[in-house]
């Protein structure tokens, strides 16, 4: 963790949005390089922080032991998704903050024997758990009209057909360099080209592999359960998909009663978030120190007195 090779995005954005004092108790759902939880804890707060890449917890646990991290941290090895349940068995019923820094993380791009980019040739793998169905096996083995709508929806690749007709006749492919190969190859790459084609298909099966939409539906359902009143959330994504879902829920969230007579009384809910401003995007001077900055969108709110909706 020492000379960490990431640098958290929005870092001063996040800090300002959660508003940590001593003695809070926040958590950092994705703790990656332990960028915010760092920040946090100098601040004098209390850290959960989960990840469920075992690399990224085996390095927190040496970056506590080395650097003589205050006992404020504590490191979960779980799916954002599953932090309700963990939290409470921790015996944590509420906390100040929740913080998510959503989808890949820079370490694991960087790591060519993930399999998450195609800058350097690596196995076919993507999975930050380092468990379950890799890419190759889904890639080796999934109808072409599967991978077809996977590319469609999590890419928003219009020739998502041509690309997964492509993959099933190079079949089979292992390695990052093979799959961008065939990609580029079926839709055609030029040197001059600004976006690399083979960009969203990566991200689509990506997303896939590791159900990331559908846990971050679940984490930030997780998340207002376990706010107190007066608590905020700070999240950070990277894409279209992350942001309409983030945006749908804050939206949902914050809704207030309708004064309509044609509505029921029993479906006018009161708001469960108070949004805290609009959509926050870096600068261009943190885009020029950290270019992968540049796609990144923080939105956040403070948490009512309301009552949680369905349970998460």
């Amino acid at each position: 963790m020492t000379g960490t090779p990431h640098i958290p995005v929005l870092l001063d954005e996040v800090i300002e949005a959660l508003d940590p004092q001593p003695g809070d108790v926040l958590i950092d759902a994705t703790f990656g390089a332990g960028g915010y939880t760092r920040a946090l804890l100098e601040r004098g707060a209390t850290v959960h922080a989960f990840d469920r890449d075992p690399d990224a917890i085996a390095s927190g646990r040496t970056w506590r032991e080395t650097e003589q991290t205050p006992p404020r941290l504590i490191l979960h090895p779980h799916r954002f998704s599953e932090m309700l349940d963990v939290m409470h068995a921790a015996g944590v019923m509420r906390v100040d903050g929740v913080v998510m820094d959503i989808g890949v993380s820079s370490m694991q791009l960087d790591q060519a024997e993930r399999g998450f980019a195609f800058s350097a040739d690596g196995p076919l793998d993507m999975r930050m758990s380092q468990e379950g169905e890799s890419a190759a096996d889904f890639l080796n083995t999934a109808e072409e009209s599967q991978i077809a709508d996977v590319i469609y929806q999590y890419g928003e690749e219009r020739q998502s057909r041509r690309v997964a007709r492509a993959i099933v006749a190079a079949r089979p492919l292992e390695t990052t360099g093979e799959l961008a190969s065939v990609v580029r190859k079926a839709l055609g790459h030029k040197p001059h080209d600004k976006k690399d084609p083979a960009t969203r298909t990566f991200q689509a099966i990506r997303i896939h592999v590791n159900g990331e939409l559908d846990e971050l539906s679940q984490g930030l359902s997780a998340a207002e359960h376990l706010l107190r009143e007066g608590g905020r959330l700070a999240v950070v994504s990277f894409h279209s998909l992350e942001d309409r879902i983030v945006k749908r829920f804050l939206r949902e969230a914050s809704s207030t009663p309708s004064a309509s007579r044609h509505v029921p009384m029993a479906a006018q809910v009161d708001p469960v978030f108070f949004p805290v401003s609009k959509a926050i995007k870096p600068t261009e001077a943190e885009i020029a120190r950290n270019p992968r900055a540049r796609s990144s969108v923080l939105r956040h709110a403070v948490r009512t007195s309301t009552p949680a909706r369905e349970a998460a």
